[in-house]
């Protein structure tokens, strides 16, 4: 199973490249985010257009928690409460981001794990 990771979420460069394009934006209406098996989001940032979803895939061999920040209250982006506790081979879908805005993501039982920190830019559809 390939990772298909979409332009949104983070800060590093994925591989993945837009699933269903949002005419005259430029911006995916929706993105995937991979846990890869070393532990770290693929990619760590994804852009996507207003009212789209974000799907979080665990391929690590442990358990993960994905959560907006900030740590512990995750208010910034309640969407992000669809995703929760993944195990491993799980994968789980955020509500639709309808607020432009940039989202941060971590891992609420590792916040501090770099690896597992991104963002979830939310676009204007043109």
């Amino acid at each position: 199973m390939g990772a298909a990771a979409v332009v949104a979420c983070g800060g590093g460069g994925g591989r993945g490249t837009p699933t269903t394009p949002t005419p005259g934006g430029g911006a995916s209406a929706s993105a995937t985010i991979v846990i890869e098996a070393s532990g770290r989001v693929n990619p760590s940032t994804v852009t996507i257009a207003q009212g789209g979803r974000v799907t979080f895939v665990n391929r690590h061999t442990r358990n993960h928690d994905m959560s907006s920040d900030p740590h512990p209250t995750h208010t910034d982006c309640p969407e992000m409460g669809q995703v929760g506790f993944l195990a491993p081979g799980q994968s789980r879908t955020s509500g639709n981001f309808n607020t432009v805005r940039t989202c941060g993501f971590h891992d609420h039982d590792a916040p501090g794990d770099m690896g597992l920190r991104g963002r979830i830019v939310i676009v204007a559809v043109q």
